[in-house]
């Protein structure tokens, strides 16, 4: 073989290896996504169900919306750890507000959401203009949130018949149109959560990746300072991105107020966690290296399949926090290794 045959052969083969990174680069997450599916579907044929796909959309609906929350305070150099407790706060106060105040299922969403916009914006305050690190910030409202949801019932769940620490007995009940936002479905086959976490994540997309305040948020996050030199009002920005992730966790404690119909002092338990690891995971979504609303929505059906082939399989419950731990640590790895590799 000639010089120059043996230099077309190693430009090749360099082009093959370099295509090949590129595959497992930017599709890690699929890659991993479709063989969880296969694997799962030839140990339990019955996970391939159509009824089971769309309970595992309707369980990761509010993950995807606490994700995509976590996904804009992210975007601005950010991190919000309250979310968990915002959503089981809102959990508690959708309850409280329906049986103990006999509230309606119109007023009591647009108060969670604004309860959801005003932590937000506290947690704005706080980081902007007080300028507490995010993620002390935001970990000294979660403590805030979980103790204070405990005091109106004295630590207990809420319920229709709630004995309160007056003694007195509340006499209201859940709206069953409130109700229906966790458990109706649309044309019997969607169900309604699936749909609030589509146009979550639409409207987000179109927010974060189609406009200008979109890129702005990421520039913020990118280089505050220079945003700020080319006339980004920067404060305003990392306002608006707690103030959605405030009522978007709102929105996921919504949904989980109706779907269960009682306020449950430990329903936030692992929302927290869950959600971080779905916009975690949105990072290696195509490769991008950076938080995606598109990416987080991938995450969250990529936990929501991991956890329920686990179920299905019988797999004891205290590995399934190892296994997500693991599986979101070989999809980051994968991503940036090759990543490096290539470079």
């Amino acid at each position: 073989m000639t010089t120059a045959q043996q230099e077309t052969a190693t430009a090749t083969s360099a082009k093959t290896s370099d295509g090949l990174r590129e595959i497992l680069r930017s599709g890690a997450v699929f890659i991993l996504l479709a063989a969880m599916m296969i694997g799962f579907s030839i140990a339990q044929p019955a996970f391939i169900n159509i009824n089971n796909l769309m309970s595992i959309l309707q369980a990761v609906s509010v993950v995807a919306i606490l994700g995509a929350g976590v996904t804009v305070t992210l975007a601005v150099g950010g991190f919000d750890l309250s979310i968990g407790a915002v959503a089981a706060s809102s959990v508690m106060a959708a309850s409280y507000f329906m049986i103990v105040w006999g509230l309606g299922a119109g007023a009591t969403v647009v108060l969670v959401l604004l309860l959801g916009a005003a932590i937000g914006l506290f947690n704005a305050v706080l980081i902007v203009r007080l300028k507490v690190p995010d993620l002390l910030a935001t970990l000294a409202v979660m403590f805030l949130l979980t103790g204070l949801q405990l005091i109106p019932t004295a630590g207990r769940s809420i319920s229709p018949g709630l004995i309160l620490p007056d003694g007195s007995t509340a006499t209201g009940k859940y709206d069953p149109l409130f109700l229906t936002i966790g458990r109706s479905s649309l044309f019997g086959a969607v169900p309604l959560s699936v749909i609030l976490m589509a146009i979550v994540a639409v409207a987000l997309y179109v927010l974060t990746e189609r406009t200008r305040i979109g890129r702005l948020l990421f520039a913020t996050g990118g280089n505050e300072l220079a945003t700020r030199l080319a006339g980004g009002r920067t404060d305003r920005l990392k306002t608006l991105a707690y103030v959605l992730s405030g009522t978007l966790a709102s929105l996921g404690g919504i949904v989980v107020a109706a779907r269960v119909g009682r306020g449950d002092v430990s329903s936030g338990a692992s929302l927290l966690m869950d959600s971080v690891a779905a916009a975690l995971i949105g990072f290696a979504v195509l490769g991008l290296r950076r938080p995606n609303v598109a990416g987080t929505i991938v995450g969250a059906v990529f936990v929501g399949v991991l956890l329920n082939g686990l179920t299905m399989l019988n797999a004891p419950y205290y590995t399934q926090d190892f296994v997500k731990g693991a599986v979101l640590v070989g999809a980051l790895a994968l991503t940036y290794g090759v990543a490096r590799g290539r470079s």
